[in-house]
């Protein structure tokens, strides 16, 4: 690795005091400084990670992996490094493997580099593979990378990417946005493969994965609503007017015929008039604010 260069390591960590002397010792092998946010844990992560020469920045209070992944990139505009790497602290990113995270920054090649699970010889559970999967696949095609592992927290960004990249996601879908905003800002992203240790018989996470699941799948689906308001919004707004206009002439052909109101058919029709007015006025008020982000930025 290019001794000239700065590489710092940042840790989002949440009462892993089992795992992070490990983590801390090992990345110190390959990087010249170590950041761990301590995410409000209630044991002795950050206490231990101070006294194995870490830089430690404490949250009151457990606010989510996102927060700590800002807290760090703040840290890090400030100092400047040449590349920042980013890795979990529960055990299961080999800190040995930053040099081949790094290797293609340094070569020239990329702005962000992707440790990819899927193409390292890693054993993931089977369930947990699938659910991977799928939500890759999701955010595969949001983030229009082609990335096989678009979620993976293993990743090395240059200075220029840690620099245009602003968050504002809170949980663990800011990996997934991080992507979009490279894309967006024409980052070059590659990934390179690494190998993911899953604990036998214990939890890796303080979430569950249905719970960490969810929270990704609701931040794709939210960036893609964003990326095109006018047709994930607009379209089922149209239509749902339209089935409304339908029960209305029903209605009203009924009541021509009959001379009899119905007013279940009455509800119905400006239910629907009423929601398809909600998803096209919420559609244009995406829509135009989006607009106005990307002309500021």
């Amino acid at each position: 690795m290019n001794k000239e260069l700065y590489i710092i390591a940042g840790i989002p960590a949440y009462n892993e005091e089992k795992t992070i002397a490990k983590i801390v010792l090992l990345a110190k092998r390959y990087v010249d400084e170590v950041i761990v946010v301590d995410d409000g844990s209630t044991d002795l992560t950050g206490e231990i990670a101070n006294a194995l020469g870490a830089v430690v920045i404490k949250h009151p209070e457990n606010l989510g992996k996102g927060e700590a992944i800002k807290t760090i990139l703040k840290i890090v505009k400030e100092k400047k490094p040449d590349i920042l790497v980013f890795l979990d602290a529960d055990g299961q990113h080999d800190p040995n493997e930053i040099p081949k995270v790094v290797e293609p920054i340094i070569e020239g090649q990329a702005d962000i580099v992707i440790g990819s699970r899927f193409k390292g010889n890693s054993k993931i559970p089977s369930c947990r593979k699938i659910g991977l999967k799928i939500l890759s696949g999701m955010a595969r095609r949001l983030s229009n990378t082609g990335i096989s592992d678009p979620l993976s927290g293993f990743r090395a960004l240059s200075r220029r990417a840690y620099e245009c990249i602003n968050l504002v996601e809170r949980g663990y879908g800011i990996e997934v946005e991080m992507l979009v905003q490279a894309k967006e800002k024409k980052l070059r992203i590659i990934e390179v493969p690494i190998r993911i240790e899953y604990a036998t018989g214990s939890k890796t996470s303080k979430r569950s994965p249905i719970y960490q699941a969810s929270e990704i799948a609701g931040v794709i689906i939210k960036k893609t609503i964003e990326k095109r308001p006018l047709f994930y919004l607009g379209t089922p707004g149209t239509i749902s007017i339209g089935v409304g206009i339908y029960f209305a002439l029903e209605m009203i052909k009924l009541f021509n015929t009959t001379r009899y109101f119905s007013i279940p058919m009455a509800f119905l029709a400006m239910g629907f008039i009423l929601m398809g007015l909600v998803f096209l006025t919420t559609a244009l008020i995406i829509y135009i604010i989006t607009s106005i982000l990307l002309q500021k930025s």
